[in-house]
């Protein structure tokens, strides 16, 4: 395997042609971050679930699209903060995705969490993803 350097990108841009092709399921390498995203997805309506596969070499998440009329849930995923370009904000500077249609994805202290959870909270962290 290739090594990457920026593996949430590659998480993300791989749900975003699955959701674009409107596959079933997508399979991506494991790492707890990505476990965390993909949690925060299912629990916000974005994907049906996802499961950690450990039975190749490899362990592996499969991550089922969720499809209602022809469509992704998924419209649309951005990678703010990489690898090159850190971005952080504070509670008070949590931005709002769509008019509060979307969310944004946070590596707080507290870990990974909504935007929507860091105001509550009252946490600042490093702005990892856009999703609506």
């Amino acid at each position: 395997m290739s090594s990457l350097t920026d593996p949430i990108a590659d998480f993300l841009t791989r749900l975003r042609n699955s959701a674009g092709a409107l596959q079933a399921h997508t399979l991506v390498p494991y790492s707890k971050i990505k476990v965390e995203i993909a949690r925060i997805l299912q629990q916000e309506g974005y994907i049906s679930g996802y499961e950690v596969e450990t039975s190749g070499t490899f362990p592996q998440i499969r991550v089922k699209n969720k499809i209602v009329n022809r469509a992704s849930a998924i419209k649309g995923l951005k990678r703010v903060s990489s690898p090159g370009l850190r971005r952080y904000v504070g509670a008070k500077e949590i931005p709002r995705v769509l008019g509060g249609m979307g969310i944004s994805i946070l590596s707080t202290p507290r870990g990974i969490v909504t935007g929507r959870e860091a105001k509550k909270q009252n946490i600042g962290g490093e702005l990892l993803a856009y999703v609506w």
